[in-house]
């Protein structure tokens, strides 16, 4: 395939008119020039429109009436397809906190899921499953959000080790709170391991700084289910703040975050760091009512989903809205679209293979009318959208 007359987001980070060529499933030209075209080869004209990579969210449980942690084949489909229709061509879900066979036979799915996917077996209009985002059980149970507090339990390298195991590697990052016994030493032993994430924490600053110190890079979520950034107690977000190379997630479904606070995110910061999610729950797509997340009961009216006591409980909002979003209360357009496919996926280890526009990497593109930003196609491999 040869994708022409657009203007590419480039390595570069900014849009350029460039030609892009395909072969199967991986980019193997980007140039400022015409590509020479075999007969064989199908032409997208994009004039017009920008082209941007495909997006990635390594935070999210679910949507379209299905849950991650339901485990099965059919729910992993269900999601990867109504992710691909939102222009989400990478997907790396998270886990809740549940018990430690639930969390091992989803761990084993996955695995299972992935591999066929690798082999080509499978539905192809399907996001790529790169991988799973453990989001708790190793969590303060005073900041557990919508997590059942009756599966949290200490941080256990051997644990996150068996999971692993289950998982066949696919455990790309692991949650946690760092006060918590046991978390630091977690950290410190496993950290070329895993990718570690505070969250769900009553930490104060020195404590996500000894966090910072023993490996973690990540923080899920920034602002929710953690202690406010004040003048004379600055957190965890002080804390990562101060310690370059870590990634924040931002929640950018316009009841999250407020815009204010976004901006000044983004800001301190800057866009090479901030991660955005959605964070989304399998209420996504679906009318309003009533649905579940890790077992508990979530009411679900427009965009808010919340507990009954009015926790708010993930998000109703796909990635690419929240991109949309995140644009609409000021942050650059180049900035969003960094902060929803490569920066996630640099910060998961899975930059090599996607997150950018580069000979190699995979074929993952959304074409987005210039006008309003609106999805003019997905294009995942040779198939288009």
């Amino acid at each position: 395939m040869i994708i022409k007359n657009g203007l590419v987001f480039s390595e570069n980070n900014t849009f350029e008119p460039l030609t892009i060529t395909t072969k199967k499933d991986l980019i193997c030209q980007v140039s400022g020039g015409s590509a020479n075209a075999d007969a064989a080869d199908e032409i997208f004209d994009a004039a017009d429109c920008y082209v941007i990579p495909g997006l990635t969210d390594i935070h999210f449980h679910g949507c379209d009436g299905h849950d991650f942690c339901d485990g099965t084949t059919e729910a992993f489909d269900a999601i990867g397809a109504f992710e691909l229709k939102q222009g989400v061509t990478t997907i790396c879900p998270a886990t809740m906190t549940l018990s430690e066979e639930m969390l091992s036979g989803i761990c084993k799915n996955a695995a299972a899921y992935h591999k066929a996917q690798e082999n080509g077996e499978g539905r192809r209009d399907v996001s790529d499953l790169i991988g799973i985002h453990m989001e708790g059980p190793f969590i303060n149970a005073h900041k557990k959000g919508a997590q059942n507090e009756s599966y949290v339990q200490e941080p256990s390298a051997q644990k996150l080790r068996r999971w692993q195991q289950d998982a066949e590697g696919l455990v790309r990052l692991v949650s946690l709170a760092p006060e918590v016994p046991g978390a630091l030493s977690c950290i410190e032993e496993c950290r070329d391991e895993f990718r570690f994430s505070i969250a769900h924490t009553e930490s104060d600053y020195d404590t996500a700084m000894s966090a910072f110190a023993a490996g973690a890079d990540h923080v899920t979520h920034l602002y929710n289910a953690m202690p406010p950034f004040t003048h004379r107690a600055p957190g965890v977000i002080g804390a990562a703040s101060d310690t370059p190379k870590t990634f924040v997630e931002l929640i950018c479904d316009g009841v999250h975050i407020a815009p204010s606070v976004v901006r000044a995110t983004f800001r301190l910061f800057g866009d090479d760091r901030v991660i955005l999610i959605s964070d989304s729950m399998e209420a996504t797509g679906k009318p309003d009512g009533i649905y579940s997340l890790g077992g508990l009961e979530v009411h679900v009216k427009g965009n808010h989903a919340t507990l009954a006591d009015g926790t708010l409980a993930g998000s109703a909002t796909p990635l690419y809205q929240c991109m949309l979003t995140a644009v609409s209360m000021g942050i650059p357009l180049e900035s969003a679209v960094k902060a929803s496919t490569i920066n996630p996926c640099r910060s998961i280890g899975m930059d090599s293979l996607y997150g950018s526009i580069r000979e190699g990497k995979k074929a993952h593109f959304l074409v987005l009318n210039q006008k309003d930003l609106s999805i003019r196609a997905i294009i995942k491999g040779q198939q288009c959208f």
